[in-house]
């Protein structure tokens, strides 16, 4: 099978478009023939081994897990002797994890790590969903407790978790603020948000309104600063995994550290988020996807030979929303 192959840390050039083995299902997953995947800014750091720091659990010298790409949509082709889910030909999505392998014609999957396809999305929609969608959901169901009523900024709401972060926050019944960049202001309002705030002519850290939960998924802010926006029993969703483009982990990481030490000493709940993929919040996203309340936005798609292309352009570009992969 055709896979893009990584031997290397380095920029999009150490990808190749190679002929690997074909998986085979193990006894308690399933064999998917992949027909979409998505780029995400996690490609990107692995791709990179950034922060080095990193690579003590990805590969010192060069990466453990040689296929990149995590999230995939396709076809059931095989399932494992344990598995009774799923069937030859039944239409699947998920996240691999830390596992890596969805840039590839095929994928093998845990059964734990695979749900049904949301019906009404087609395989490139649907495969832009669970790491993106993983992350919101968790960021303000979990951590964040968003509750109806609730005022919930979203700082980075045209990216991939914040697209579907604003969606998220809607259904959940919150009256939602979206910031981002001037070119972006009319996608964030599309998709729902009640306010936008354009950050090249507003700082919303000092325009006075206050929010009792802020999701942040840039980590371009202080915490005083964000700390100023804030109600008094407000809390600070921090989110390393939101970062895009071609920005460094590092100082996203740091601003989460420095929080989880100040929120020993106030009142404001500053809380870290780890989104940790599996089948049950895969579910719940089909869920929102099917009842209509989350639509992925998708603004660029590749084909599989041109992976390094695509993720090039998430690193120089600063996308909106999802970049998806076609195979």
């Amino acid at each position: 099978m055709k896979a893009i192959v990584q031997d290397r840390y380095g920029s999009p050039d150490v990808l190749e478009l190679r002929e690997v083995d074909k998986p085979v299902a193990a006894d308690n997953g399933v064999l998917v023939r992949v027909h979409a995947a998505a780029v995400n800014a996690y490609d990107w750091h692995v791709m990179r081994g950034d922060p080095y720091m990193a690579r003590l659990m990805l590969g010192f010298g060069r990466p453990k897990m040689t296929i990149r790409g995590r999230d995939f949509a396709g076809r059931v082709e095989a399932v494992g002797k344990d598995v009774t889910r799923f069937r030859p030909g039944d239409e699947v999505y998920g996240d691999l994890g830390d596992a890596n392998g969805a840039f590839a014609e095929y994928v093998r999957v845990p059964d734990d790590m695979v749900e049904p396809k949301p019906a009404n999305l087609t395989f490139e929609q649907a495969a832009a969903v669970p790491l993106a969608g993983n992350t919101a959901l968790m960021g303000l169901r979990d951590v964040g407790r968003v509750q109806p009523g609730q005022q919930v900024l979203v700082n980075g709401a045209s990216g991939g978790v914040g697209t579907f972060a604003v969606q998220i926050a809607k259904s959940f019944g919150a009256e939602v603020t979206g910031v981002c960049s001037t070119r972006n202001v009319d996608l964030v309002r599309s998709i729902g948000a009640d306010h936008v705030i354009d950050y090249t002519r507003e700082d919303f850290t000092r325009n006075g309104r206050l929010y009792d939960v802020v999701f942040d998924l840039v980590g371009n802010r202080s915490l005083t600063e964000f700390r100023r926006a804030l109600t008094p029993a407000g809390t600070l969703v921090l989110s390393g995994g939101g970062v895009s483009g071609g920005g460094s982990l590092i100082g996203p990481v740091g601003l989460i550290l420095r929080g989880q030490v100040l929120s020993r000493f106030v009142r404001h709940r500053l809380l870290a988020l780890t989104a940790t993929p599996g089948r049950e919040n895969l579910a719940a996203l089909r869920e929102l996807a099917e009842s209509g309340k989350v639509a992925p936005v998708i603004d660029r798609s590749y084909p599989l030979s041109e992976v390094p292309e695509a993720i090039r352009y998430l690193e120089v570009e600063h996308a909106r929303a999802k970049v998806v992969i076609t195979v």
